[in-house]
């Protein structure tokens, strides 16, 4: 038989701050005085000797005693559900009692000096036996409580001792077990996260050291399931277990909840810079966006943008847009600049004849593309639409490089007239009207491939989105742009986008509304038209 551990050479001097801790589930201060003692009893219970005990903390601070077990109600099935959940426990407690290892001496009445009673708070109890010198050598609450002179004035063996209004004595048992134990981290590793949980809450009320320890080590390094985080952060938080290692625990779940935690950047590409926690989630939303941007497989490009636009709009669902936790139109803008300033560095070289880069051309199109729907979705991409308007030499560069190195780029175009058109970006009359001037003609050119080589490209909400633009500019304008569409679809067909819907609009408001005439079938009118044409 091994001999029982022996108690660890020192403690952590940190008893007060668990001071407060002791009742949260042990006891309820709230409890009604105890009951007459039983005289039948061989020895008196823990609260009889404190009650006349004068040299340790007030009752109020930390008093174990007997209560009764709550009045049973008249429904006839409620003695019937008691009993079966009492069963249950019973067979519960005997399973943790079974899987002790051979020789180890908890529950052995035998050995035992401490006959211990825990009842939950809906009156559920089960009686252990236990050993003092185990209790004190592990707890501070039980060596405070179960002190020698304590033990000096017990008449007889065992000592009776009960604790009440537990709020799961599973849990408790589990507790006391691991005092026990000689290798508690091995112990735990059998258990769950809520049981653990469990666990470090008891040992922290009872302030059994070893086993706080041993939950904070196994929080920090057991994987947990998404849905556990909230509990593993709000338990700590409430035990402040500060000096004990929680702030480690904590670093896995939040930054805010762990102030001194130094973020750890992962090596990506050139190598890691090791820095501090000074630019919180926007650093680490930045890098992430940067490495998006210059990732080389197209496949692991297209589900990473979709990762990380959904981060991103959740975090500023979330935060509210808050700096530090999400990225600043500054930031966004800046990653935007650097794509466009290399998409007009390799039409340069395309148009002069050096083809060796002109892959580069789609891929920063692409990326323009994705920075722009975080643009747009976050309502910021006015800046945006006027810097692409003022991009006259790379317009005239367009029609130099090969459409199937270029079309890309007019996907850029057709999502700011979509943006425009359902309202998403509202700009000035003149910045719409340089729009259209740089870009409709590049635009044109690349819808035939455009249309047939993006896949899931939506050509009706292009087109929607172009004819709405048109019609937010004066009429004079919306005659010049439209007239011109019309010859040119009629000579296109279907490489040229459709927007008869926006052109019947223009005539109504040109000729039939201001000539005071009733309204007609759009479709008759226009027949009309292509046939005098």
């Amino acid at each position: 038989m091994d001999p029982p551990p022996q108690p660890p050479t020192s403690y952590p001097s940190s008893y007060t701050k668990f001071n407060s801790a002791l009742n949260a589930g042990l006891l309820n201060p709230m409890s009604p005085p105890p009951l007459p003692l039983d005289k039948t009893r061989s020895s008196p219970t823990l609260f009889d000797m404190m009650a006349n005990e004068q040299d340790y903390h007030p009752r109020t601070a930390a008093a174990i005693h007997s209560i009764p077990a709550p009045p049973q109600q008249a429904h006839p099935l409620q003695p019937a559900r008691s009993m079966d959940r009492q069963v249950l426990l019973q067979d519960r407690v005997a399973e943790l009692i079974g899987s002790c290892s051979p020789g180890n001496q908890f529950n052995d009445a035998d050995s035992s000096d401490v006959r211990l009673t825990l009842t939950s708070k809906d009156g559920l109890s089960v009686t252990l036996c236990v050993h003092r010198h185990i209790l004190v050598a592990h707890s501070r609450f039980f060596a405070a409580k179960l002190s020698d002179r304590w033990s000096k004035q017990q008449r007889t063996l065992p000592h009776i001792v009960e604790i009440s209004d537990c709020d799961d004595v599973e849990v408790y048992v589990e507790t006391l077990r691991l005092m026990y134990c000689k290798d508690l981290r091995r112990r735990l590793m059998r258990e769950d996260v809520s049981k653990v949980l469990g666990i470090l809450k008891v040992s922290a009320a009872i302030v059994f050291d070893a086993g706080v320890l041993s939950c904070l080590e196994y929080l920090e390094a057991a994987p947990w399931a998404e849905d556990d985080d909230e509990k593993v952060a709000a338990l700590l938080t409430q035990l402040h277990l500060e000096n004990s290692g929680a702030g480690e625990v904590l670093k896995r779940v939040s930054l805010e909840l762990a102030p001194s935690a130094v973020a750890e950047e992962v090596e990506v590409g050139s190598g890691c810079n090791g820095g501090g926690n000074s630019g919180g989630g926007e650093e680490v939303l930045v890098r992430l966006l940067q490495v998006v941007l210059e990732g080389k497989d197209e496949k692991a490009r297209r589900e990473m943008k979709g990762l990380v636009s959904k981060m991103l709009r959740e975090n500023s669902t979330s935060r509210g847009g808050a700096i530090g936790g999400d990225l600043r139109k500054e930031s966004l803008y800046s990653a935007c600049n650097g794509c466009l300033r290399l998409l007009h560095e390799q039409f340069e070289m395309a148009a002069g004849g050096d083809q060796s880069e002109v892959a580069q051309i789609a891929r920063q199109a692409d990326n323009l593309h994705w920075m722009l729907d975080i643009l747009v979705e976050r309502q910021i991409a006015e800046d945006f639409l006027r810097t692409w308007a003022m991009q006259i030499e790379l317009a005239e560069l367009h029609g130099k490089v090969p459409a199937i190195h270029r079309y890309e780029v007019s996907r850029v175009t057709a999502r700011l007239f979509v943006g425009v058109g359902k309202g998403q970006i509202l700009v000035s009359k003149e910045v719409r009207c340089q729009l259209l001037s740089t870009w409709l003609e590049p635009f044109y050119e690349d819808f035939g491939w455009m249309r047939r080589a993006c896949k899931g490209l939506d050509r009706h909400l292009i087109e929607d989105g172009l004819a709405n633009t048109i019609l937010t500019l004066p009429l004079a304008t919306q005659q010049e742009i439209l007239l011109a569409w019309f010859n040119r679809f009629l000579n296109s067909g279907e490489d040229c986008p459709n927007i008869q819907r926006g052109f019947e609009v223009w005539w109504r408001r040109a000729f039939w509304k201001r000539n005071g005439e009733p309204d007609q079938p759009p479709r008759l009118r226009i027949t009309a038209i292509c046939e005098n044409s």
